[in-house]
């Protein structure tokens, strides 16, 4: 990876066990990194049923939550997080730059 290919995002999802609305936030996030961050990512999924205490540092209260450590500023995005635009603008990227592949 080059500097010109921009930062390296680092992104921590807090799930509740396999429910179906942990796994609608794990594929909803996964698409919109690998659509636009492909190679500058990186996405560690926490189960807060398997690691209760690593949600104290951050602060989660609720899941799915997910957490932009990296660049900064920290943010937090709480829900499953299918509205695709309040996930972009959590992770402070443009609504319509940087799609790989799109059609005009």
């Amino acid at each position: 990876m080059t500097q010109s290919d921009g930062p390296l995002y680092v992104l921590r999802l807090f799930v509740s066990g396999t429910t179906s609305r942990s796994q609608r936030a794990i594929a909803n996030v996964q698409h919109v990194c690998e659509e636009r961050l492909a190679g500058r990512y990186d996405l560690q999924v926490v189960d807060v049923y398997q690691d209760p205490e690593a949600t104290r540092d951050l602060q989660v209260v609720a899941t799915p939550t997910l957490v932009k450590l990296e660049p900064g500023p920290m943010r937090r995005i709480v829900g499953d997080l299918s509205n695709r635009s309040k996930l972009l603008v959590g992770l402070e990227l443009p609504e319509n730059a940087g799609k790989r592949g799109a059609a005009s």
